[in-house]
């Protein structure tokens, strides 16, 4: 049994699911964050845990090539960016590395392709979450949450951010500093402000800054709203949303606008979309149009197809292919995201594209038992991936092609596994790095009945 800080040195002899990299002292394993495979390291023992033990790195060895020094000064911290210290290529051989490890676990006879990476994997996300504490000297801070806790990790600076977000949060900080408004505590249920939002237009330049507060009424309203206008023009609509649920969700259900329109805009592969603070838009505008892109290049459409887009939030990537097809329908339970794709579909004049607000498992099955056709499905799940119902109901409809779009590989081969067993196969995964410096992987899979 290994103890409590006591130091090892060893060789790293794989990658788990999580990241981890995995050291052996004996038969006891040992993981370790911001490793590669085959690096020498002494790392110092943190804990037991109930898959062996938790070890932090104390110094490196013997370096891997792509090994280089994170520029962030909370990297080890805060645990957003999992593969900070790993360059560009090392970043997309792990990740091309993972999938095929996935897909051959799984005897899916998948070729993984090259992941489609960034040139400069920085400052891309259009939306974050930001909380706040008072720290023990009763400053207010403005942080992210740690990785697995509650805990607040304080930041002024995120490479993943747009420069002019973070600013924003420094003057919300200053604010609440100067108008007394105090930070929400979890454990005790008390203070206003929970959070704040932002959604970043990247070709618009729009900022939409949504305050989640605690309560509805919100003491110096005009004041704090004037106050950030005037130091931050570029914000275009200010949201409050209330949240009084004990809960790690954002979001509650009310809102009311206190400046602007409510919602901002945003050119995605050359059509305008409305976004609004609840709408699902993908965080990585230049990768977004290169998975759209890719996914729509391996449909090979003619022209005449009838289209289901399957979780469309509002509406971006069958409105991106609607003028190669006859007829897109697009289903999302989503009310405010059909509010908007609803939307960007008349501002935008695509005229053969409907949508439907509904729960997308529940309609496959329904329109299964209607016995209604479509030569093409879209599927973009969320992390759970799809259900036994969609996907039953979906081999029923007899589509021509399935197109599955995944943010989660692991649930996206569980439900390729399923597919297959009813004659729907693929030939080829493609990962796109829509999440640079992270683990996780976006993922685009053609399908078509071989039987």
């Amino acid at each position: 049994m290994l103890k409590e800080k006591q130091r090892i040195k060893g060789i790293i002899q794989s990658i788990d699911e999580d990241g981890n990299g995995v050291l052996y002292v004996g038969k006891d394993k040992v993981l370790v964050r911001h490793v590669f495979v085959k690096e020498e390291v002494l790392i110092r023992v943190i804990k037991r845990i109930q898959k062996g033990y938790i070890g932090d790195v104390v110094e490196i060895i013997k370096k891997d090539k792509a090994r280089i020094t994170p520029k962030c000064p909370i990297f080890e911290k805060c645990g957003s960016c999992h593969l900070l210290y790993c360059n560009v290529q090392g970043q997309a051989e792990y990740k091309k590395n993972k999938l095929i490890q996935l897909c051959k676990q799984a005897n899916l006879n998948l070729k993984v392709e090259d992941m489609l990476v960034m040139k400069d994997p920085f400052h891309y996300r259009n939306k974050m979450i930001i909380g706040f504490q008072r720290d023990k000297n009763r400053e207010i801070q403005a942080g992210f949450y740690e990785e697995f806790s509650h805990r607040i990790i304080p930041y002024q600076k995120c490479l993943l951010h747009p420069t002019v977000c973070d600013d924003i949060i420094s003057t919300i900080t200053e604010l609440m500093i100067k108008l007394r408004i105090e930070p929400y505590e979890e454990d005790k249920r008390r203070g206003l402000l929970r959070h704040v939002l932002l959604r970043y237009g990247k070709v618009s330049g729009q900022v939409m800054v949504v305050l989640v507060m605690n309560q509805s009424v919100f003491p110096a309203r005009k004041n704090f709203v004037n106050a950030l206008l005037k130091k931050h023009p570029q914000i275009t609509t200010v949201v409050q949303n209330v949240n009084t649920r004990k809960t790690s969700v954002v979001l509650g259900e009310q809102e009311r606008v206190l400046y602007g329109k409510g919602y901002i805009e945003d050119v995605l592969c050359g059509l305008t979309y409305r976004i609004s603070s609840k709408s699902f838009y993908q965080i990585n505008h230049e990768q977004t149009e290169v998975l759209y892109q890719t996914g729509i290049q391996m449909l090979q459409l003619t022209g005449n197809e009838r289209v289901l887009d399957a979780y469309c939030g509002i509406g971006t990537i069958g409105m991106s292919l609607a003028h190669k097809v006859k007829q897109v329908l697009g289903v999302e339970i989503n009310k405010d995201a059909v509010a908007d794709a609803k939307l960007n579909a008349a501002n935008n004049h695509v005229h053969n594209i409907k949508f439907i607000c509904e729960d997308a498992s529940f309609y496959m099955k329904k329109a299964a038992e209607h016995k209604e056709r479509f030569d093409v499905v879209i599927m973009d799940p969320p992390r759970s991936g799809s259900t036994e119902q969609f996907l039953s109901a979906l081999i029923s409809m007899k589509p021509k092609q399935i197109l599955y779009i995944s943010c989660n590989p692991t649930t996206q081969v569980r439900d390729l596994l399923y597919l297959k067993r009813y004659g729907y196969e693929g030939s080829t995964m493609q990962g796109v790095d829509m999440f640079p410096n992270t683990n996780a992987i976006e993922t685009v899979v053609k399908l078509v009945k071989y039987k």
